[in-house]
C-alpha cells in the first residue's frame, strides 16, 4: 500500500497537467486534447492541450472553450496558418498564452491572429517561417502579423525560421517590428537562427520596452547592431555564436549603454561558449574585465581557445608576452611617427632653400630662359603660316 502510495504521489508530481478526459474539448477536437485546469508558469490556469496531436488544419481552434487562459498545440502539420485562425466571433479575453511550437509552419498570413487582446506569451519555435517578400519569388511578407497582439510581452522565435532564410531577414524582421506596434515586448527570443549579421542595425529599436534580447546559439562575430536605442536592455545572450574577440568598438558600446542615464537596470552579458582567442587580442577584454559596470554571466566559465578547444578561464590567462609587445608596438609607433616628422622637417627646410636660390638669382634665369621661349614661339608661328598656305581639303 505504501508503494503504491508513492508511485501515485511520484506521477502526480511529474505529470506536468493534469489528466482530462480529451471529450471535454468537444467533437471537433477529435478526442486528442485535454482540457482543464491545470498547473502552468506556478499556478493553476484553464489549458488546452494539443501536443502531438498531428493535425493538419486548424479548424478545431475555433472551437476553444471562452474560459481558455492557456493553449498548448504543437507537433502539428500545418504550413500555412489561414485567416482568422480563432474564429471571426470569438472573444477569447482570458486567453494570455498560447504555444504553437513545431507545427511545420511556413507563412502566416497578415489576418491569421484577431480576438488576442491580452495574449501576453506567443511561442512560434522550431517551425520553418518564411517573412521575406523575397522568398521563392513568393510574398510571403506580412508586416502587421503581431498587429492583434496589442498587449504581448513575449515573443519567442527559437529556430522559427526556414534554414534558408533571406539575408534580407533584419530588414524584414524591423518592418514587422515597427508595424505591428510591440511597444510592450520586454522579451525577445531568437536563438538557433543561424544568424551572421543584421543588415539593419536598427532592427530592434522599435522595441522601446525590450529588457531581454536572446541570441544565442547563431553565427554572430560582433555586435553590428544597434543596442544604444534600448533604454530598459538588462540581458544581452549571445552564447554560443562565433566571436573570436571582442573588439573594442562593442566593448565602448556595452559600457556606453551601461553607464547611459535613462538606462536603470544592472547590465548582464552572456558570452559563454564564444571560442575567443588565447592570443594578444584578449588584453582589451581583461582590461575592460577589471573596470566595467557590466555582467558578464558565469564569468568563472568563460574560456579562451586554442585549436577550437578551452585552454584556460578568461580571468587565469597571463599576458607578460602580449605587454612587452604592446610596449614594443609603442615605441615602433613611437620611432615611426618622429621619422615621419623630421622627414617633413627635412623636406620643409630643401623647398625653402629652392625657392630661395630661385629668387636670388631670377635675372640669371630669366636670361637663359627668355631665348629659349622666343625661339620655341617663332617654330610655332612658322609651323602655323604653312598650315594657312595648304590647300583647302587638307586644312
Amino acid at each position: 500500500m505504501w508503494a503504491l502510495r508513492y508511485l501515485s504521489a511520484v506521477i502526480f508530481l511529474l505529470a506536468p497537467f493534469p489528466i482530462v478526459n480529451g471529450g471535454d474539448c468537444g467533437d471537433k477536437f477529435l478526442n486528442k486534447c485535454s482540457c482543464g485546469m491545470g498547473e502552468y508558469i506556478d499556478r493553476m490556469q484553464y489549458i488546452v492541450n494539443c501536443t502531438n496531436t498531428g493535425f493538419r488544419d486548424t479548424n478545431m481552434l475555433q472551437d476553444l472553450p471562452k474560459q481558455t487562459e492557456v493553449l498548448i498545440w504543437t507537433g502539428n502539420y500545418v504550413p500555412e496558418l489561414p485567416w482568422n485562425v480563432f474564429g471571426t466571433l470569438n472573444t477569447l479575453d482570458n486567453l494570455t498564452i498560447i504555444d504553437m511550437s513545431n507545427n511545420h509552419i511556413h507563412e502566416i498570413r497578415g489576418k491569421s491572429y484577431h480576438h488576442v487582446p491580452n495574449v501576453k506569451r506567443l511561442i512560434l519555435n522550431h517551425n520553418n517561417l518564411s517573412i521575406s517578400r523575397d522568398d521563392e519569388d513568393v510574398n510571403h511578407h506580412h508586416p502587421r502579423v503581431f498587429s492583434n497582439f496589442v498587449n504581448l510581452m513575449e515573443l519567442h522565435l527559437t529556430n522559427a525560421f526556414s534554414d534558408n532564410s533571406s539575408a534580407q531577414l533584419s530588414e524584414d524582421l524591423h518592418d514587422i517590428f515597427v508595424n505591428s506596434n510591440l511597444t510592450k515586448l520586454t522579451k525577445l527570443h531568437l536563438e538557433q537562427n543561424e544568424i551572421r549579421m543584421f543588415k539593419d542595425r536598427r532592427v530592434f529599436c522599435d522595441l522601446p520596452s525590450l529588457r531581454d534580447l536572446h541570441l544565442g546559439d547563431n553565427l554572430l562575430k560582433e555586435i553590428n547592431f544597434n543596442i544604444l536605442c534600448l533604454n530598459h536592455l538588462r540581458f544581452l545572450d549571445l552564447e554560443r555564436n562565433k566571436f573570436t574577440q571582442m573588439k573594442l568598438k562593442d566593448l565602448n558600446v556595452l559600457d556606453i549603454l551601461a553607464n547611459s542615464q535613462g538606462h536603470e537596470t544592472e547590465l548582464i552579458v552572456d558570452l559563454t561558449y564564444n571560442q575567443l582567442a588565447c592570443d594578444c587580442t584578449i588584453n582589451n577584454m581583461q582590461d575592460w574585465l577589471k573596470k566595467t559596470k557590466v555582467k558578464i554571466r558565469n564569468l568563472d566559465n568563460l574560456f579562451c581557445y586554442k585549436q577550437g578547444r578551452p585552454y584556460q578561464p578568461m580571468l587565469s590567462v597571463k599576458y607578460d608576452k602580449c605587454q612587452v609587445q604592446r610596449r614594443n608596438a609603442d615605441s615602433s609607433k613611437g620611432h615611426t611617427v618622429t621619422i615621419v616628422f623630421l622627414s617633413v622637417v627635412l623636406l620643409t627646410i630643401i623647398l625653402t632653400l629652392v625657392i630661395t636660390a630661385i629668387y636670388i638669382n631670377r635675372n640669371r634665369i630669366k636670361k637663359i630662359v627668355n631665348p629659349v621661349m622666343t625661339n620655341v614661339s617663332r617654330k610655332v608661328h612658322y609651323t602655323t603660316i604653312k598650315d594657312d598656305d595648304a590647300p583647302e581639303q587638307y586644312v
